[in-house]
């Protein structure tokens, strides 16, 4: 039974394996963008996002590993719990930049309206 289940879990993970060098390297690419935009003020703020979404895809990427060579159930759902996250919060973080793009829009929107109306000939 325990060998069944061992070559269900890598037949499941088989295909996000086959992947798992792409997720490594986004992992990285995320970190290395949240270390640069901390280097300026305001982006102190708002660089551990990136940052964190690299560390996730890496954990996520070192678990679908482990879980492909030895068939461990708990790695698999270890690492479909840590991509669940980073999906979650890029989608969250997707929200927030299209709600302030409309938000910036209306604004200078408005504003170039007001200084239409208030030109004279």
């Amino acid at each position: 039974m325990t060998e069944e289940r061992n070559a269900i879990v890598r037949e499941l993970s088989a295909p996000l394996a086959a992947g798992k060098g792409w997720m490594k390297f986004l992992g990285i690419v995320f970190i290395i963008q949240g270390v640069l935009v901390a280097l300026s003020i305001v982006g102190i703020l708002v660089a551990w996002l990136p940052i964190w979404i690299g560390v996730l895809l890496l954990q996520s990427a070192g678990s679908l590993e482990q879980a492909q060579a030895s068939g461990d159930e708990a790695q698999f759902r270890r690492s479909m719990d840590k991509l669940r996250t980073y999906f979650v919060v890029l989608g969250v973080m997707a929200l927030v930049g299209i709600a302030i793009a409309v938000m910036s829009m209306l604004f200078w929107g408005a504003l170039f309206m007001t200084a239409i109306s208030n030109f004279s000939f």
